[in-house]
């Protein structure tokens, strides 16, 4: 019995080295990571430019005497708390992004140290997946009574007068909502590069 088993062995094809394998694997999760960290900085950043630039001036009224002059209103970001934690927490995940572009960039060319850097970004981008969802959804709510108004609270819509800075609050949060997907993948993406870290045992019976 214990011939013929050794033989079996012998005519069985050995399996594939996991070692071959592992060193091109792990360079696909580091080239994804880094490019994911590098969409994260761009949406962020542009999200935050296109806040900033919502700035727009137009008349509202006029006076109720002679010469009947009108009345000019500006509506900018910094006029409404949840747009400046907006642009705050967006300033973060763009500053964030940058960073971690750099040093996951860095662990590309250095082979064996993505794991490492990505087991410590984790907790961060979970961290900042949060910030950034809370951020989205406070400028959202805000930006969806601009547009439609609250007839029961007589709060009163913005946006058939203040079009453009409408459109420009549109696209931040739109690129906001991109950065957040993105946070998803990175987390996604580390936790499966870490699952592969984990020693796999076989049972033999």
């Amino acid at each position: 019995m214990a011939s013929t088993a050794t033989e079996a062995e012998k005519a069985a094809p050995p399996p594939p080295p996991p070692e071959i394998r592992a060193p091109a694997e792990k360079d696909r999760f580091a080239l994804v990571d880094v490019v994911l960290r590098f969409l994260l900085l761009a949406s962020a950043l542009v999200a935050v430019v296109v806040m900033v630039t919502s700035k727009e001036t137009e008349a509202v009224g006029r006076l109720p005497v002679p010469p009947f002059t009108p009345v000019y209103r500006t509506a900018k970001f910094n006029h409404s708390p949840a747009f400046i934690f907006f642009v705050a927490a967006l300033s973060v995940a763009a500053f964030y992004g940058l960073i971690t572009t750099i040093i996951s960039f860095f662990a590309l060319l250095k082979p064996g140290s993505h794991t490492k850097i990505i087991s410590h970004f984790l907790i961060f981008d979970v961290l900042l997946l949060g910030t950034v969802a809370a951020a989205a959804g406070a400028a959202g709510g805000v930006a969806y009574i601009g547009l439609k108004g609250n007839k029961y609270v007589n709060w009163t819509k913005i946006c058939n007068v203040y079009g453009d800075f409408c459109k420009h609050v549109g696209a931040s949060i739109a690129l906001s909502l991109v950065g957040s997907v993105v946070l998803v993948l990175l987390i996604l993406l580390s936790v499966y590069s870490l699952s592969k870290k984990i020693p796999k045992h076989n049972h033999s019976h």
